[in-house]
């Protein structure tokens, strides 16, 4: 495409980003943005308010074809790290909860199975998975154990030829419902942290839905008590033999809740610059006046840092060039980032910005979420630290 083909609004898309994609990858975002617009935007908002889940969007979410992202294989689609990227932009600039719904079974399932199981856990899983027949889930987090999660205290002892499962996890996104729940816990024989696949309706384990969060409600996490559950010693991942093997799955799955910080940004700017254009107060549209403009251009700024930013990491990716620490500073400052982009659309919006059917409000609770999750902005801090100074200061 060359410039005089760009015809992107300058607004929206001010250094010409759309420049440096692919055709295939301009088709994969234009594929999920109309998806997003058209299915999900009219619905969300009640059930984000009601804590509910869309499941009816499942297999039209399936009919993108794009579950299980880079994944080359398989049933999978091997999309570029941008298209991938691209996909979560797309998800969370319209709906945070379905987004990490998608990125749960994508990422964080079919990557573990993918990095650390055997080929014949791929053969059977990554198909199913990717044609979302089956949904997954990722249960590493803990009540006592969040950020120092390489410390979990669920435990795994080998009894013959079965595995038996003892502890408890928090936050645990689709696990209520998914087929197959990747459960991280300490085997006592070597204790070091290593995986498992858990199947729905094993006995011994029990899942039960969250209630009462601010942020990403229409997204159902869970709570999981595992009690003597026994699952066969072949459903253990092969390659997961301590917690660098669970980092490797978490480094390659951040770069996408970077990605996911940039579309919830470009929503609230894109609203709040609409909304500014539309509203009128003492006679004229309020994007006349200077403490708007000069809000719109802090998050156009920052909107564009964090795209530049996450498209580069996602070609060092490609490249087996990214590091630990770049896809954590990623995280850690497009979330800081679009926290602080969401709360200035929300201003833009004043009261109205309170109201769901205008979607900010909802953007604006839901990035407390992304924020928080795949490594505070704390550790995520320290992981670059670490990296620049060759000296780890998590303790």
């Amino acid at each position: 495409m060359t410039m005089q083909e760009h015809t992107a609004d300058p607004a929206l898309d001010f250094y010409q980003f759309d420049l440096l994609l692919t055709p295939e990858e301009r088709e994969v975002r234009d594929r999920v943005r109309g998806f997003m617009q058209r299915e999900v935007k009219p619905i969300i908002n009640e059930y984000w308010e009601k804590g509910e889940f869309p499941f009816e969007l499942i297999p039209k979410l399936a009919e993108l074809k794009v579950c299980g992202g880079t994944i080359q294989g398989y049933g999978c689609p091997g999309l570029s790290s941008v298209a991938t990227g691209l996909v979560a932009a797309e998800m969370a600039k319209i709906d945070g909860s379905v987004c990490t719904f998608f990125g749960v079974t994508s990422g964080l399932a079919m990557s573990s199975i993918y990095y650390c199981g055997s080929e014949a856990q791929k053969e059977y899983w990554l198909p199913k998975l990717a044609s979302m027949e089956k949904i997954g889930a990722f249960a590493l987090t803990e009540p006592d154990n969040g950020s120092d999660a390489s410390h979990i205290q669920t435990t795994a002892r080998l009894e013959g030829d079965h595995y038996v499962l003892n502890g408890q996890k928090r936050w645990i996104g689709n696990a209520s419902f998914a087929d197959v729940i990747i459960v991280w816990a300490r085997d006592e024989a070597t204790n070091q942290v290593t995986g498992f696949l858990v199947e729905k309706g094993t006995p011994g384990f029990e899942a039960t839905v969250m209630h009462g969060k601010i942020a990403k409600r229409a997204l159902w996490n869970a709570e999981i008590k595992l009690e003597n559950c026994r699952i066969p010693a072949s459903n253990r991942l092969e390659k997961a033999r301590s917690f660098k093997d669970t980092a490797v799955v978490l480094a390659n799955t951040r770069f996408g809740v970077a990605w996911e910080g940039v579309g919830h940004a470009q929503a609230a700017y894109e609203m709040a610059l609409r909304y500014s254009q539309e509203r009128k107060q003492f006679g004229k549209p309020i994007a006349g006046y200077q403490l708007i403009q000069e809000k719109l251009v802090k998050m156009l700024a920052e909107v564009v840092a964090m795209e530049l930013t996450t498209w580069r990491l996602s070609v060092l990716r490609d490249q087996g060039l990214m590091t630990d620490g770049q896809s954590s500073l990623a995280k850690m400052n497009n979330s800081a980032k679009a926290r602080q982009i969401v709360a200035l659309g929300r201003e833009i919006f004043g009261g109205n910005g309170l109201l769901l059917e205008n979607h900010i409000a909802r953007h604006f609770a839901d990035m407390e979420a992304v924020y928080t999750y795949e490594g505070s902005n704390e550790i995520n801090t320290l992981v670059v630290g670490r990296e620049i100074t060759g000296v780890p200061a998590f303790v």
